[in-house]
């Protein structure tokens, strides 16, 4: 279906503003001004492949795909075993695919909030680290809890923070990445390492550990706190530059 979808979008998605039929010039005018104060992604810049180099040169380019890696293993695997916790709550057919629901709604609520947040103040960082350490909450439910209901409500917070942190890290490369070329590399470079979490999920939610999952949840929560880790590094060494600056007089950024 992917690879049909892919076919067709050909002659449907446009490269540029500038290029799109289905605006008004008006409306060009007004989108290409927003692109070019948030970033150059309006200037018509033709493919290279030594902006391609540059991206598998440039290590935060795999350091974005490391860190959406820690987050496309547990988005992935939240579906290998909510079913087991709704079945232990004794709900079954079509109760059971309303109960699926809940963690989803509420994931949507706070990506939704921490989009406009993250807009408004021009941080990400920050909202990335707020939604992963609400999903290790999430996930010390799930290990300690030996009730259903209680899990449940521990999916949920999971649910929560990994959607809500997933949608910022996507987006960082697209917002940081100078260059098309580089920019169009970056984000398939993030993708293709961040979906191997999806291949390494399954086997850490094997029906033998089923219902508590130990290992899965385990390695997950492992996942975000290297996820934190990374962020409390740089912010030391944002702290130690800013520091030093200000010993030798002259401006950090």
């Amino acid at each position: 279906m992917t690879v049909v979808v892919s076919l067709t979008a050909y002659f449907f998605v446009y490269n540029y503003p500038a290029t799109a039929g289905f605006l008004t010039p008006k409306e060009r005018e007004f989108v290409i001004a927003r692109l070019k104060e948030d970033s150059d992604a309006a200037r018509d810049e033709k493919f290279t492949w030594a902006g391609v180099m540059q991206a598998f040169k440039d290590p935060k380019i795999w350091l974005y795909g490391l860190v959406f890696h820690t987050m496309s293993l547990p988005i992935y695997t939240l579906s290998l075993f909510l079913p087991t916790i709704i079945r232990d709550l004794g709900y079954t057919s079509a109760q059971a695919q309303l109960m699926s629901t809940p963690p989803y709604v509420a994931a949507f609520v706070l990506t939704m909030t921490f989009a406009v947040f993250a807009e408004k103040t021009r941080l990400r960082a920050p909202f990335i680290i707020a939604g992963s350490s609400l999903a290790i909450v999430g996930y010390i439910i799930l290990i300690t809890s030996h009730r259903a209901g209680v899990s449940y409500a521990g999916t949920i917070i999971a649910a929560t923070g990994i959607y809500a942190a997933t949608a910022i890290v996507l987006s960082w490369p697209a917002n940081n990445v100078s260059g098309q070329t580089k920019r169009a590399t970056a984000n398939a470079m993030q993708l293709s390492i961040g979906n191997l979490g999806a291949v390494i999920g399954t086997q850490l939610y094997r029906p033998i550990w089923s219902p508590r999952f130990y290992v899965g949840h385990g390695v997950v929560r492992l996942c975000f706190v290297m996820c934190l880790l990374h962020f409390k590094q740089r912010a030391d060494q944002t702290h130690y530059v800013r520091l030093w600056a200000t010993l030798l007089g002259i401006s950090s950024s």
